[in-house]
């Protein structure tokens, strides 16, 4: 998880050093290329992939595509606009979302504890954002749009069926950003791309194919209870990496609020884990 979060945020990284000298759906279309041409390359060696699903799982897709292209959207708006680790630390706020939205839309129960917990996260959020004040604009929106989309992403993942190949949910995302793009992106001229950001996108499209790999491999082996927390190990790759390659530094709001947002969610994470033991060793009595 450790590793999937590093090549993410590695992924944006690259992604923000093109400074928006690639308009935004061009960008995407070439990243998306050559993502696909690596998956191609590597079918069957990332873990099997094939399309024999039902219709339900096929409907969850086509959402979960969806808001994967919304998302990308949002969040890469958002990328050129404002500091990484700001950004990032917006992001962080995905498992008050998603436990927020299961209660909401799956009716999974969610204790007083947990829902104090997730208002209280989003106190946080406010202060990264800073609504009301100097420092807030529209980009903070995008942010907050793409946690939107995000977690309707995720929230449809949990609902596919176990026999759904995680390359097949990957590949289908992948493609639907690039299929968008491609017709989006002639609506722009289309601007030359130097060598230096070529380099760039190519090595954002090795990343973010390395940040889904891990992540597959880590769901697949690991207790996602225990190994959910470390994607808060994210916001620590985005801070070094935004003040060396950036040279930006969060102000101290944003510190504080990206801390209240990491321990709210790790406590959510917790009693979710202490929750479902309890359900477990009941069902076992």
């Amino acid at each position: 998880m450790v590793g999937s979060m590093a090549a993410f945020t590695l992924n944006d990284t690259m992604t923000k050093t093109t400074g928006g000298a690639v308009p935004l759906f061009q960008l995407l279309f070439l990243r998306g290329l050559i993502s696909i041409s690596l998956i191609l390359l590597l079918w069957g060696r990332l873990g099997p992939m094939h399309f024999r699903l039902s219709r339900r799982d096929w409907k969850l897709v086509a959402i979960r595509s969806g808001s994967e292209v919304a998302a990308s959207f949002f969040f890469v708006t958002a990328l050129f606009n404002m500091p990484l680790a700001n950004l990032s630390a917006i992001l962080q706020s995905l498992p008050l979302t998603v436990t927020l939205g299961a209660a909401l839309f799956y009716r999974e129960p969610v204790g007083w504890k947990r829902l104090s917990a997730i208002l209280v996260g989003f106190m946080g959020v406010m202060l990264i954002v800073k609504p009301g004040t100097d420092g807030f604009n529209v980009w903070s929106v995008y942010a907050l749009i793409a946690v939107l989309f995000v977690t309707i992403r995720d929230l449809s993942t949990r609902r596919l069926s176990k026999t759904v190949p995680s390359m097949t949910v990957t590949f289908a995302a992948v493609l639907s950003v690039t299929v968008f793009s491609t017709f989006a992106q002639l609506a722009t001229p289309w601007a030359p791309v130097s060598a230096t950001h070529w380099w760039a996108i190519a090595a954002a499209a090795v990343f973010v194919l390395m940040g889904y790999y891990f992540s597959v491999q880590t769901m697949r082996t690991g207790d996602v209870s225990f190994i959910a927390p470390f994607r808060y190990t994210g916001l620590v790759c985005a801070l070094i990496l935004g003040w060396f390659v950036f040279g930006d530094w969060p102000l101290p709001s944003t510190l504080i609020g990206a801390g209240i947002v990491a321990a709210t969610g790790l406590f959510t994470l917790y009693r979710e884990r202490k929750v479902s033991r309890y359900h477990v060793t009941a069902l076992r009595k």
